[in-house]
């Protein structure tokens, strides 16, 4: 009998699929082509509880095997823990948590968390599938094996399992049915409010209500009335941007330090990204530790231009960036979506300027109105960039009316948007959180599988995050420019918290350190969503919508939904 020590290696070119799959692909077929296919995993806390309750048995390969004492037969109970075995017939393959053996009769035991359910049948589906296969894997082996047991640790009982032909025959079934969808190019639908959602760990990956809501019913099918719960992430960002500190890791902390004073601290549970603004060292310890755990480490000037970022590998998802190269390569499909992108950020732009100028010309708020209707109409990308052109002039004319006097003498002169560099405070806030939006959007799009840098509206240049771009449009008032509004109207930021030079403005250091707080705090700021009517932060609302363009792409419904605030 092989153990982990020695797992079983095959030349096959066809990848064997895993007992633990097979459970998944019985409680749902889309959660196993997620996690098999795309290679998606998110924990939660049933996962966490489950690997805690293995820690005995993930530790145990390298213990021997224990027997108890003879029974009445003369024969002695082997048990064998943490036992691997694979079959290119079957195509399967499994870590078995425990192995009773006596003589040549042995019984899988396979650890369970929670409480045993009442069922008729002792178990669920999926974990009785789960332990028939061990039980194939077995009789491959040239054991007898007619049954298993499910040991549940939360209350303490063995479920003795029948492998009967009945069990047999399903679990085949599935088996073969996974390996045909983990050949399929799209993944299986999402279940249809289904209670199996809620507590699934990839729900905030799959959208099933979502999608739900937004694709259009078939004939005689009733359209998702569920009410939706959002997912929610509490992992943050976390910012370095002192020169000369370093970042280090100390157990499942994230440490900064200036020389050897710790000047801040972050658990790597509650980290979402680091990012480093100029002269920051980290160790080669940190970046493998984010690489594993899939935190982006995040490259900037000590100005917040981004430069880049490190992540782990590349998302196996490479049908959606298939998809995603043939809608850019469309130039209708573009033209579809580039509207509605700019449509969103002229209408969030009239909003917002409706919302915060009190006096603001009725006349612009109505040029505003035909600038949305003109977007929607527009024949090409070019036209369509002229008129978003003329909306932000029209925006940007009215700005400094939103803006106040916090302080005496800290009023902030605006006079129209100008860039590269900015030559006054308030567009230089606006630059630095336009790069930071841009950055963010870099980060969430290549975290959901699709190119950061080929977009359907901006079109690609070297270095340019295209598809960032396009998704910001339409954050950029409701986000950046918000949180411009409110660090200057609070004052938040003060006079002496810019430099110029050279007809250039920059902010210093702890300006830019009260700026970034301003715009993290609007980032975790909770909203209605336009479209699902859940309260949801911004952060997630950016993965949110990330994800519904992968939906729309993939074909899962009609149309992009924008962004848009009432």
């Amino acid at each position: 009998m092989e153990t982990e020590s020695s797992m079983p290696s095959t030349g096959s070119e066809v990848p064997l699929l895993p007992a633990r799959m097979v459970n998944e692909f019985a409680y749902c077929p889309r959660l196993a082509y997620f996690e098999w296919v795309d290679g998606e995993f998110a924990d939660n806390a049933d996962t966490a509880e489950g690997r805690f309750h293995h820690r005995r048995v993930d530790q145990a390969p390298a213990r021997k095997a224990r027997t108890t004492d003879e029974k009445e037969s003369g024969e002695r109970t082997i048990h064998q823990r943490s036992v691997w075995l694979s079959s290119e017939r079957l195509g399967v393959t499994a870590k078995i948590d425990l192995v009773e053996v006596e003589g040549n009769v042995v019984v899988p035991v396979d650890y369970k968390r929670g409480k045993r359910p009442h069922t008729a049948q002792g178990a669920w589906e999926p974990e009785r599938v789960q332990l028939c296969v061990q039980g194939l894997l077995l009789k491959e082996q040239g054991y007898t094996c007619d049954r298993g047991v499910l040991y549940f640790v939360g209350s303490r009982e063995r479920v003795e399992v029948l492998f009967d032909d009945e069990l047999t025959a399903r679990t085949i079934e599935l088996v073969e049915g996974m390996r045909m969808v983990t050949q399929a190019a799209l993944a299986p639908p999402p279940l249809v409010e289904s209670p199996k959602c809620p507590r699934c760990s990839l729900v905030g990956l799959c959208l099933p209500d979502e999608v739900g809501w937004l694709r259009t019913p078939r004939e005689g099918e009733e359209p998702a009335l569920r009410k939706l719960v959002p997912t929610n992430d509490d992992a943050l960002p976390l910012h370095v941007q002192t020169p000369g500190a370093k970042l280090a890791k100390d157990g499942d902390c994230l440490k900064v330090k200036d020389r050897d004073e710790v000047i801040g601290e972050a658990r790597l549970v509650e980290t979402s990204q680091v990012v480093l603004y100029g002269a920051v060292q980290v160790s080669t310890q940190v970046v493998q530790e984010l690489c594993k755990r899939g935190i982006p480490l995040v490259y900037c000037s000590s100005g917040g231009w981004f430069y880049g970022m490190t992540t782990g590998l590349l998302h196996k998802h490479v049908e959606l960036r298939r998809r995603q190269y043939a809608v850019a390569a469309d130039a209708e499909r573009c033209l579809v979506l580039a509207r509605r992108f700019v449509q969103a950020k002229i209408s969030n732009s009239r909003t917002f300027l409706r919302r915060n100028h009190h006096a603001a010309p009725e006349t612009v708020i109505q040029d505003l109105k035909r600038d949305h209707v003109q977007a929607g109409e527009a024949g090409s990308l070019a036209s369509l960039l002229g008129i978003e052109g003329t909306a932000a002039r029209r925006y940007f004319s009215e700005f400094s009316g939103m803006l106040k006097e916090a302080e005496p003498g800290a009023r902030f002169d605006f006079d129209g948007r100008n860039r590269r560099p900015p030559r006054d405070p308030v567009n230089a806030m606006l630059s630095l959180l336009y790069s930071m939006l841009a950055r963010e959007w870099t980060v969430t799009l290549q975290t959901v599988g699709l190119d950061p840098y080929l977009g359907f509206y901006h079109q690609p240049r070297y270095g340019r995050p295209a598809l960032a771009l396009d998704m910001m449009e339409e954050f950029r008032p409701l986000i950046a420019d918000s949180a411009v509004l409110t660090a200057i109207n609070n004052g938040e930021i003060h006079v002496n918290d810019w430099i110029e030079r050279m007809g250039s403005v920059t902010l210093t250091p702890e300006g830019r350190r009260r700026l970034i707080e301003t715009y993290e705090r609007r980032m975790s700021q909770e909203i209605t969503h336009p479209v699902f009517g859940y309260q949801i932060s911004y952060r997630r609302v950016l993965e949110v919508q990330a994800r519904l363009l992968g939906r729309y792409l993939l074909g899962e419904i009609p149309e992009f939904p924008a962004f848009t605030t009432r």
